[in-house]
């Protein structure tokens, strides 16, 4: 074997050595990933504030969104506010006046704006189905949720249509 590639050999062997330290320092001494909080559980939680008709936000920071609710739009950015929408807004935080709520949950958990998505309880009444009978939002059932609670939201719709409240009267607010 020749001298050169002797001498070579010890050299490799310790720049692979060296690599293998610090990869093993930088996995032990680098700070561990920064902790999301913790998803919304089923139960009781309190309301901060309401930031429209179908968006809550909680005390712990999560903002939450109606399932199979579309109010009109009161704080969209460059938007004026929609007919009905302050109304429906209105509604939402006299439902929620006490700000203890019980959320539930159904398929999808997330919007695509990263919210939650959950059913919004106040004692036995469900706020997403008020708002729908009270003619403040269509029933919206394109999305992933349960057919019983498809069938309730499509009820309530047609009882707000056939009385002609909210959205779906004649006068403006």
């Amino acid at each position: 074997m020749p001298a050169a590639y002797r001498r070579r050999r010890p050299f490799s062997a310790a720049v692979v050595l060296v690599v293998v330290l610090l990869l093993a320092a930088r996995f032990y001494l680098a700070e561990p990933p920064a902790a999301e909080p913790p998803p919304l559980v089923e139960g009781d939680h309190v309301v901060r504030r309401v930031v429209d008709g179908d968006t809550l936000l909680m005390t712990d920071g999560v903002r939450v969104r109606l399932i199979g609710v579309d109010t009109p739009e009161t704080v969209k950015p460059d938007a004026p506010v929609e007919p009905w929408g302050k109304e429906a807004a209105e509604f939402t935080r006299n439902f929620v006046a006490g700000g203890n709520v019980r959320l539930r949950f159904d398929r999808e958990r997330l919007d695509d704006f990263g919210r939650t998505l959950a059913y919004v309880y106040v004692g036995e009444a469900m706020l997403n189905e008020e708002l729908i009978r009270a003619g403040l939002s269509p029933a919206r059932t394109r999305f992933r949720y349960a057919p019983a609670m498809k069938k309730r939201f499509r009820t309530a719709e047609d009882e707000a249509r056939r009385a002609g409240r909210g959205i779906w009267s004649d006068k403006q607010p």
